[in-house]
């Protein structure tokens, strides 16, 4: 009997020192760090702006983007083509935004339209997407690698209320590093808006 219940105050023993320290390492383990998303690098004049957490493609293209805006005198084609560009490689690369409500590009859409146009992303293309403040998703999204001009072409673009006679159309092919079954193609249309050009209408 003596040894049945020194046995079983070992087991007690033993459950005890378990339990405690799995409560310790619990107590102990550090909690989550939710990511951050900081600028890292503007284009003052134009209210563009670059954040740490873009691809190297997208990265590459805002260089670009600031060599040209930068200039004496400012290559129009060259800055439809890479405001296009930058709009496409943010819009559809999935796979860095945090959340449904992170819609990428909104800074190149028409001032007018960009509440909008992000309703639209939400409800469309971004309403997938699941949160990953945490970084702990577990979610295939798109990861856009490079983005084609195949034509552009200066026009006269008329869209609700607003009208430019020098206004451009781009049409576009996608890239993606997999294929989830995304769109590949795009056209977009771009007008004035004082010293800037942006983005009107987007269709396939």
């Amino acid at each position: 009997m003596k040894k049945n219940k020194r046995k079983k105050f070992l087991i007690f023993i033993v459950v005890i020192v378990i339990i405690v320290g799995g409560a310790l390492l619990f107590l102990r383990k550090e909690p989550k760090q939710k990511i951050e998303v900081n600028e890292v690098d503007q284009i003052d004049e134009y209210g563009y702006s670059l954040d740490d957490n873009e691809t190297d493609y997208y990265n590459t293209l805002f260089d670009s983007l600031k060599t040209v805006l930068n200039s004496e005198e400012v290559d129009e084609e060259q800055y439809a083509t890479l405001v296009s560009q930058l709009f496409i490689a943010d819009f559809f690369n999935l796979d860095n935004k945090l959340s449904s409500n992170d819609i990428g590009g909104i800074q190149f859409i028409y001032e007018d339209y960009q509440d909008d146009f992000a309703q639209y992303a939400k409800d469309s293309i971004y309403h997938t997407v699941k949160n990953n403040f945490y970084n702990d998703r577990k979610q295939d999204l798109p990861v856009v690698t490079e983005v084609f001009i195949n034509n552009i072409e200066t026009t006269t673009i008329t869209y609700l209320e607003t009208s430019d006679d020098n206004g451009y159309i781009v049409n576009l092919k996608i890239t993606y590093e997999e294929d989830l079954g995304y769109q590949s193609v795009a056209s977009l249309y771009l007008v004035h808006n004082n010293n800037k050009l942006e983005i009107i209408k987007m269709t396939k």
